[in-house]
């Protein structure tokens, strides 16, 4: 198997600024981006970063808290600098405001307390996704599959195993919203939190119910703003395989590195830790059914053998209980994060999508406006042909009637003027004679000539008005979409440097917490195999042996060691 190369390119420099050089096209990406300075919804570069995974047992204390307004006592909470920590204390079955019953978990929040189920939690996810399009947003626990619908059939949603599970992440997605610098400041988190109205409620008033049904089509940094331009509507809406000219590299390097830390957290490392739980758990099965085999058979005996193989039973089921402990342990504390991972590295390929197709956007824009460009230019150029060509037949015109004017004056015999002032008629004359018969498709066709624009200088003067316009909507969708992708850039490289930073931390984490389970399990099956061994010791030696030799003084046996092929051989 390949080494794995940790050469990942989400840095920690905080000093460095990314989103300077994110573009070399011809528009400024650089420049300052349109959202306020006081929009709650952007990255602070001074927002304490948060705590790491699992928070029981982190050496981090929290940042302190420089934020003065608050929303709301559940904002104030969050932010108060305190350790807090939000709990899923129970899961019940119910059926308010349903004809079925289903699984609704009661969340803790310093004192408030609320109650939800699973599809308010993934509501409030998706949510989440389009009120933060730039930010990695954490997941939550997947759904049930077909094949546990197929093999628990009715049972599957109260399989009290997937509860217990669902229960401690769907704890750790709350956790890390509120331990993060941007998602823990939205009012909707805070009233998910509180309980005190239904979420259909919170769904159909704003935030909610102001997102577009596109966030392509929308600002970047308040997806929710209803002044923005309406620039936004006309903005292309590229697919997420569309090809870049000018793509960043930096963005290249992110998207490879997840993509190696993704095929090897779903690859060796989640089918490892699969087969190693699957195989605990059948080792504890066997110290279950040995340990009763034990005790069982210890009823059968009597005096110090009796004693004996009950403790040795009670070690072997002390074992079992151990490795049962150790087994929930590195179920949560490893297995779960690991599989938690798995679906960041999913997120954060989603996020580099949109990035993507936000770049696609300001380029696809940059080459309609060039090619609007170039086309008033032909419209501009044919303008002024038409403009010297109609100089030059006024002048012969002038010219010509000079001179019929002089040899007017020679011959005085007038003509008639009467029809030399009438344009001739664009169709065919409807009132001379035709062929029976032929009268409606003659007017017909007088009707579509008459209809017709076969003026080409009207034409050409109502194209570059038009094209104008485009150029000017097309300039204000190119600076939007310039200001869009830079906001874009820096932000999720931010997010993607905080993430960086937080798998770290929960890595370091993980890998303590696997130590400190297999130190306990080691402790625990010593010390219930040493006291078995003192009560073994009592069983005295084979009856058809010698007594052991006296040592030299006679006090006792001999320090040889016995040897135990010849107790089993009965030598």
């Amino acid at each position: 198997m390949d080494t794995f190369d940790d050469d990942n390119p989400f840095e920690n420099d905080i000093d460095r600024v990314p989103s300077e050089t994110s573009s070399t096209s011809k528009v400024n990406i650089s420049a300052p981006s349109s959202p306020p300075p006081n929009s709650a919804r952007l990255l602070s570069p001074t927002s304490p970063p948060n705590r790491p995974f699992p928070s029981p047992g982190t050496n981090k204390h929290p940042q302190p808290n420089h934020k003065s307004d608050f929303c709301c006592h559940r904002d104030r909470w969050l932010h108060s600098g305190e350790d807090a920590e939000i709990l899923i204390t129970d899961a019940q079955k119910t059926t308010v405001n349903s004809n079925t019953p289903y699984i609704t978990y009661v969340i803790h929040a310093e004192t408030a307390e609320s109650r939800h189920r699973y599809s308010e939690f993934e509501s409030l996810r998706l949510n989440l996704v389009k009120l933060y399009p730039t930010l990695i947003i954490p997941p939550i626990p997947s759904k049930q599959t077909i094949g546990d619908y197929a093999t628990k059939q009715a049972k599957a949603k109260e399989d009290a195993a997937m509860i217990a599970r669902r229960k401690r992440m769907l704890q750790t997605f709350l956790n890390r919203i509120a331990r993060h610098p941007i998602l823990s400041n939205e009012h909707v988190f805070h009233r998910f939190l509180d309980g005190e109205v239904s979420w259909t409620e919170v769904l159909h008033s704003p935030p909610l119910s102001l997102l577009p049904k596109n966030i392509l089509k929308a600002p970047s940094h308040n997806t929710t703003d209803q002044t923005a331009s309406p620039a936004y509507a006309v903005l292309p809406n590229p697919t997420a395989t569309h090809p870049l000219r000018n793509p960043d590299q930096r963005f290249i390097d992110s998207e490879v590195f997840t993509n190696k830390f993704a095929n090897h957290l779903g690859g060796p490392m989640e089918k490892v830790t699969r087969r190693t739980l699957k195989r605990w758990s059948e080792t504890a099965q066997d110290y279950s059914e040995l340990g009763a085999a034990l005790n069982g058979f210890s009823l059968n005996e009597s005096g110090a053998l009796a004693a004996a193989m009950e403790k040795t039973g009670q070690a072997v089921d002390a074992t079992y209980m151990s490795t049962t402990r150790l087994l929930q342990e590195l179920e949560q504390n490893f297995s779960e994060p690991l599989y938690e991972y798995t679906q960041f590295a999913t997120i954060i390929k989603r996020l580099l999508t949109y990035r993507h197709q936000k770049h696609v956007q300001y380029e696809m824009t940059q080459d309609a406006l060039e090619g609007k460009r170039e086309l008033l230019e032909e419209y501009e150029k044919s303008e002024k042909e038409a403009k010297r060509l109609d100089e030059a037949l006024a002048r012969g015109r002038v010219n010509g009637l000079a001179t019929g004017q002089s040899e007017g004056q020679e011959d005085e015999t007038p003509e008639e003027p009467a029809s030399v002032h009438l344009p001739p008629h664009p169709g065919p004359n409807p009132y001379k004679r035709r062929a029976p018969g032929m009268g409606f498709l003659n007017a017909l066709s007088y009707t579509l000539h008459g209809m017709m624009d076969v003026d080409p200088e009207t034409a050409r003067r109502n194209g570059i008005g038009k094209t104008r316009e485009t150029i000017s909507q097309l300039e204000d969708a190119r600076h939007l979409t310039a200001q869009d992708l830079k906001y874009s850039s820096s932000t999720i490289q931010a997010d993607l440097d905080r993430f960086q930073r937080q798998k770290v931390a929960d890595l370091r984490e993980m890998s303590i917490s696997m130590a400190r389970s297999h130190r306990d399990w080691c402790k625990q099956n010593l010390e219930a195999w040493q006291a078995a061994k003192k009560e073994i010791e009592k069983v005295p030696d084979h009856p058809n042996n010698t007594p052991p030799p006296q040592d030299a003084h006679g006090t006792g046996p001999s320090s040889l060691r016995r040897d135990s092929t010849a107790t089993v051989n009965g030598r």
